[in-house]
């Protein structure tokens, strides 16, 4: 028998309800959040778009998407009736004032039905430049004046640059209070990275040596082999630093270097994570050039197929000075972490798809063993793998079996495949229950996105403002640019990369 939810009832109103995002990620979610027995009993999801569609044909659409892309596979008759029937369509052209009237009549329907206690969810899964008008829109209709009944998500990015989203923040702030505005950023709901927090303050053993008395270094690398396909238009106005690092990556820097909350409240964890932020050093137009690489894919082969350069994809400009590859060199001036590196890398066409965090421990004080015994000596690692195999791993030295004292490295290895057996969530499951829940613990804050595109802008506004005059600078199917290699070599260490046990 399903379990209940006892969420109180919800309306999730999708802005792009015939977009590629809930195509792949929210109608599945929702789906598989209702087999699960997590949604409320009284629910309705009202998809939105400019397409003429009735109940039954959006219906009939979203079943398609469910069988497509849910990870439970084919949806079962039994179940997909009883959500079917809760998926309703409203035609509403977000450029056009005049259509949210319908939007408002089919809201205060469903609210009347389900009850005083029925909260409405609006997710913005739109382009960022509607984000402004659905959110006036709704402040002149007044369906957002209940603040414990009515939140509003927003998809990345958030802001073009630091002004527009100080921009965006203001605006939303006159219509929403803060605990309304839920930020996602799809990264913080993996199951790995949520694991981090547990990982680190559930645990006595590793609190002691995450700090600059033992750590050496640490890398967060989020690497694609694809390249930017049918984005080419949006990824030219973006680029790696934007899409990438000014959130995910920076996001997975403040869980690694955070210090311990007090407790797991939602504001007390994002104000942890914002100290982390505003203790990052700044830079200066000078160290730009001596902290930050940036790369552009050339043509290539991938898995025995050739692909285009980047400056050859659809929708991008011939001449292009947009990097699909970006590394950084961080640092966080405070007690734990003074002098110790973080170095950031992420970048589209590389060797391999996979999501690594490698926190690089120092070297013994003092050897006892004999160089023979030592040939493979390697430093301590913790590797934290959120894809493409999701699993944290201890790198320690130990004994081969022989007669003779000969060390090599071993891997203690936790990996969610060999110790569970169910299923784990997409992190739009997550993400979506909490934003249904109130739960803005996995959700970014105003400050902590002006924090992080405040960080970032003095090397955007140096790469824009100079063109880089060796584009394209790796070919696809490597590891990026030379130049990537040697900001990290300097300091006398080198990328890592977790191998794939099914990669040929």
């Amino acid at each position: 028998m399903k379990k209940k939810s006892k969420l109180n009832p919800t309306i999730f109103v999708i802005f792009g309800g015939t977009g590629d995002l809930n195509k792949r990620k929210l109608a599945p979610a929702l789906y598989n959040l209702f087999t699960e027995g997590y949604m409320p009993e009284k629910f309705s999801i009202i998809g939105t778009g400019r397409t003429k569609f009735t109940d039954e044909k959006y219906q009939q659409v979203i079943l398609e998407n469910v069988n497509e892309f849910s990870r439970n596979g084919k949806v079962k008759d039994d179940s997909w009736k009883e959500f079917g029937t809760n998926v309703h369509y409203s035609s509403t052209d977000v450029t056009v004032p005049e259509t949210f009237e319908g939007l408002k009549t089919d809201i205060e329907k469903y609210q009347k039905e389900f009850g005083p206690e029925t909260q409405v969810i609006f997710y913005l899964a739109v382009a960022p430049n509607f984000f402004p008008l659905i959110a006036e829109c709704l402040c002149k209709y007044k369906l957002t004046e209940n603040e414990d009944n009515s939140r509003i998500v927003i998809e990345k990015p958030f802001g073009h640059d630091l002004e527009t989203a100080k921009e965006l923040n203001l605006l939303l702030s006159k219509i929403f209070t803060e605990k309304q505005i839920y930020r996602i950023d799809h990264y913080l709901g993996k199951e790995t990275v949520q694991n981090m927090m547990a990982f680190r303050f559930a645990n006595s053993l590793f609190e002691p040596l995450w700090n600059r008395n033992y750590i050496e270094h640490i890398q967060i690398s989020v690497t694609e082999q694809l390249g930017v396909g049918e984005r080419g238009g949006y990824y030219e106005g973006a680029g790696a630093l934007r899409d990438m690092i000014q959130n995910h990556l920076l996001q997975l820097l403040c869980l690694v270097g955070m210090e311990a909350p007090i407790s797991f409240d939602a504001n007390e964890i994002r104000d942890r994570k914002v100290e982390v932020l505003r203790a990052m050093r700044p830079f200066k137009p000078e160290e730009i050039s001596t902290n930050a690489v940036r790369g552009q894919y050339s043509k290539g082969w991938v898995e025995g197929k050739e692909v285009p350069g980047y400056r050859h994809e659809n929708g991008v400009d011939p001449h292009s000075n947009t990097e699909s590859f970006a590394a950084v060199k961080f640092f966080i001036d405070n007690w734990r972490w003074q002098g110790i590196p973080f170095y950031l890398r992420t970048g589209k066409r590389l060797n391999q798809t996979s999501s690594i965090i490698t926190i690089q421990f120092k070297d013994v004080p003092h050897h006892i063993f004999s160089s023979r015994a030592t040939e493979t000596w390697q430093q301590n690692r913790l590797i934290i793998s959120i894809q493409p195999e999701m699993s944290i791993r201890l790198q320690v030295q130990a004994k081969r079996p022989g007669v003779k004292m000969v060390l090599n490295p071993v891997d203690m290895v936790f990996d969610y495949k060999g110790t569970y057996d169910t299923d784990t969530p997409e992190a739009y499951e997550t993400l979506l229950l909490d934003a249904m829940n109130g739960d803005q613990t996995l959700f970014m804050r105003g400050d902590q996105v002006e924090a992080a595109w405040e960080l970032v802008m003095p090397i955007i506004n140096t790469w824009e403002s100079k063109k880089s005059l060796n584009f394209p600078n790796y070919p696809a199917d490597s590891w990026g640019p030379e130049e990537a290699e040697a900001l990290i070599a300097r300091d006398g260490f080198h990328w890592f990369t977790l191998p794939l046990k099914d990669k040929e």
